[in-house]
């Protein structure tokens, strides 16, 4: 009943989700016959739905690449991420990593639910590993040896200042960003991309997931993660923690919206790396996610119920943004909507609301200066499709025979 009432109030979400639905399917469709191969695309539509949509529309030697990019660093990460494994035996896992991929008998068991399978089956992985091009196996190979050192470090390094926040981003996410300027490349299809701004692609993402992830990290169990610097939250809270406990309220979104200002530096740079893309799979590949990224920090900011459960942007929304990222006038747009968004949530009593006001407005200049939001059909975040009054019709009509047939049941 709730997804049908959201559906109700958003009947522009309909079409994009039927059309997610639709190529879901498809997608499973796709999936190579050989053991490995179906248990590579398997595993990436159970950890992640939908980044196995978009990776589907690369071509096929970059798409089994980044497959198995996506999937070695999502192993290395379930290590790291394990916090049940003793610290000596953890971090010379992460630091050979790089060798174990070349490995089809290594495997070790960890993490929960799907990430237990892939670690329990990782050979399938190495065995696709080992299929792909010589220069798309050392871009894997040489970013895996480094992430796998910087995760290390991190083990035995707690986030002190926002230097060492952006360095452990670095780690687990902008080597993602360099990792995949290289495979790019590598296809043939882009030029290679500065390692500046392919960091930023990856920090922009981990910084904005590392925000809404706050209460799941912190009540991580048998231990806490902590990844949020001490230099910013130290000025609201005594311990990180705290910042969950109502009585803290105030101070918590102070410190929230903190961490949203820090976020937005890298949206400008991410925003000059998606303009110099050439490759329309590859555009749409970089593009979604960078949106979805904005997009959840509009909701987070300002929002007090990161530190209460999930904060998320609504399934319909997600699947607009699939459908309708098709151009860099749809990313301008998307990005200048989210945060015009975010900016009127800006309390100009919040400590960083200048700074805040400051970075929202160079992200909205970078967006006019292009000269072509306006040239985009249907904008994600406002735009209405032309079938909305229709299929709201069609949901009154669905609403009213579920409610006949409920009271026919409940009348026998």
């Amino acid at each position: 009943m709730g997804s049908l009432w959201t559906m109700v109030k958003h009947p522009d979400d309909v079409y994009p989700l039927f059309k997610l639905k639709m190529a879901a399917k498809q997608a499973e469709k796709q999936i190579r016959p050989q053991p490995h191969w179906a248990f590579c695309y398997t595993m990436l539509l159970k950890v992640s739905r939908s980044f196995a949509l978009v990776i589907q529309q690369l071509g096929p030697q970059l798409r089994d690449a980044v497959c198995i990019f996506y999937l070695v660093l999502r192993a290395l990460d379930t290590v790291e991420d394990d916090t049940s494994i003793p610290t000596d035996v953890k971090l010379p896992i992460l630091k050979a990593f790089h060798q174990h991929i070349y490995d089809r008998d290594w495997h070790y068991s960890c993490g929960t639910k799907e990430y237990k399978v892939l670690m329990d089956q990782f050979h399938h992985v190495s065995t696709a590993f080992l299929e792909l091009g010589k220069g798309y196996q050392e871009a894997i190979e040489e970013i895996t040896q480094r992430m796998g050192a910087g995760m290390a470090k991190f083990i035995c390094k707690e986030v002190e200042s926002i230097d060492d926040y952006d360095e452990y981003c670095h780690y687990v996410a902008g080597l993602v960003g360099l990792g995949l300027s290289k495979l790019f490349h590598a296809s043939g299809s882009e030029d290679l991309a500065s390692d500046s701004l392919s960091n930023s692609m990856g920090l922009f993402l981990q910084k904005t997931n590392i925000i809404r992830d706050y209460l799941e990290d912190i009540n991580e169990i048998p231990k806490s993660r902590m990844f949020w610097p001490r230099e910013i939250w130290s000025k609201y809270v005594n311990k990180l923690e705290d910042l969950k406990y109502e009585e803290n309220s105030v101070k918590s979104v102070q410190c929230l919206n903190d961490m949203v200002t820090n976020a937005l530096i890298h949206a400008e740079d991410c925003l000059k790396y998606m303009s110099a893309l050439r490759d329309p799979a590859i555009f749409r590949f970089c593009a979604i996610p960078q949106i979805m990224a904005i997009g959840t920090l509009a909701l987070c900011y300002n929002n007090i119920e990161v530190f209460r459960g999930v904060v998320k942007m609504r399934r319909g929304l997600t699947a607009k943004v699939i459908d309708r990222t098709r151009t860099m006038p749809d990313v301008y747009g998307a990005f200048f909507d989210f945060s015009s968004m975010l900016m009127s949530k800006v309390d100009k009593n919040d400590p960083n609301a200048v700074k805040t006001l400051s970075r929202l407005e160079a992200i909205q200049k970078t967006c006019s200066e292009s000269g072509v939001i306006n040239k985009r059909k249907t904008g994600i975040v406002n735009g209405e499709s032309k079938y909305a009054p229709l299929l709201l019709v069609i949901l009154f009509i669905v609403l009213g025979i579920f409610i006949a047939n409920m009271s026919l049941g409940l009348a026998k």
